[in-house]
């Protein structure tokens, strides 16, 4: 039996519908909180089971019947007041999910992120064998994605079998993408102001595929980045603009001029009550020039990612149309 930790997320419910396509029975977590997505309720191969990855006996008779497990529940949050429940949910989760793992030989493929990877030091993209750097100006999420992967690591180094992927930001067409999205929605409502960084983006077909791929191989104690190309902030949403019929952004986003909106932003929230849209985790990220290799899981199991152009399409003929 398999166990998805996170399935009514974004990728959960995509790697579900992937497994279950293939015949594949499937134990899938959600949070009491959580909607099952509509495409997702009626399937006789998926048992929905309320858990707290945090609550270590919640768990633990799930185990009986498992023998792989891709985690991919994760708290993904840059605001204060939220930060102690994202530690808890990323780390002190993970970790329950490694021991478990450990004490049962399940199979394991965990979800990290570019964010818990290193930084090149010769301005060449990211590659899985750059070292981490605990900087005081990181952000919490990325603190929690970092000890995250610690803890699989860890698991390995006591006999996991596990594997670790590290997808760069997932975007693409599915059920609880709609954080996903904020780029795309930004672009509808004419946005005319570009940040002068770039990023990576994967789309979230490819990450579940690579993930099964990988669940079914012979790998372990690896990780790999998954990511389909970088770009430039301004590159990005011309592109997204053009497909929207919308005007392409001409303003830069100066750090300065990032400086001053996050603050407005989280002004503003205290008399709205909504969390701000900008952070200033988010508005460093904005300007900071991201990019990574994905050489390594190409010449793994020789997967070539969807472009990104078709992505992007994709995305705007499914929501913007």
């Amino acid at each position: 039996m398999i166990l998805v930790t996170g399935g009514t997320g974004f990728l959960g419910s995509k790697l579900l519908q992937f497994l279950i396509d293939d015949g594949r029975s499937v134990i899938a977590l959600k949070r009491a909180s959580s909607t099952i997505p509509d495409h997702l309720k009626s399937s006789s191969l998926i048992q929905w089971v309320e858990a707290d990855i945090t609550d270590y006996f919640s768990l633990e008779e799930l185990f009986v019947q498992v023998s792989q497990v891709y985690h991919c529940a994760a708290k993904i949050s840059y605001q204060k007041h939220e930060t102690q429940e994202m530690l808890e949910t990323n780390i002190e989760g993970t970790r329950h999910i490694v021991n478990l793992c450990l004490a049962h030989q399940v199979k394991l493929v965990h979800v990290s992120s570019i964010a818990a990877l290193g930084t090149s030091k010769l301005g060449l993209p990211v590659t899985e064998e750059d070292k981490w750097e605990d900087k005081a100006i990181i952000s919490k999420y990325t603190q929690a994605k970092y000890e995250s992967e610690l803890e699989v690591w860890r698991g390995i180094s006591e006999g996991l079998d596990a594997i670790i992927v590290n997808p760069s930001v997932i975007i693409g067409v599915g059920s609880g993408g709609n954080s996903s999205r904020a780029i795309f929605n930004m672009v509808n409502k004419g946005n005319k102001i570009y940040p002068l960084g770039s990023v990576g983006l994967v789309d979230v077909s490819d990450v579940a595929q690579v993930m099964i791929q990988l669940m079914e191989s012979d790998y372990t104690a690896e990780r790999y980045i998954l990511n389909t190309q970088n770009i430039s902030n301004l590159d990005l949403l011309s592109k997204i603009a053009q497909l929207m019929g919308k005007p392409a952004p001409r303003i830069k986003a100066t750090p300065l001029l990032l400086g001053i909106a996050w603050r407005l932003a989280n002004a503003a929230s205290v008399f709205t009550g909504k969390k701000p849209a900008l952070t200033r985790d988010t508005a460093r990220a904005a300007n900071t020039k991201l990019m990574y290799n994905n050489t390594k899981i190409k010449q793994a199991i020789g997967f070539s990612f969807k472009p990104l152009d078709q992505t992007l399409a994709e995305v705007c003929e499914a929501y913007y149309k």
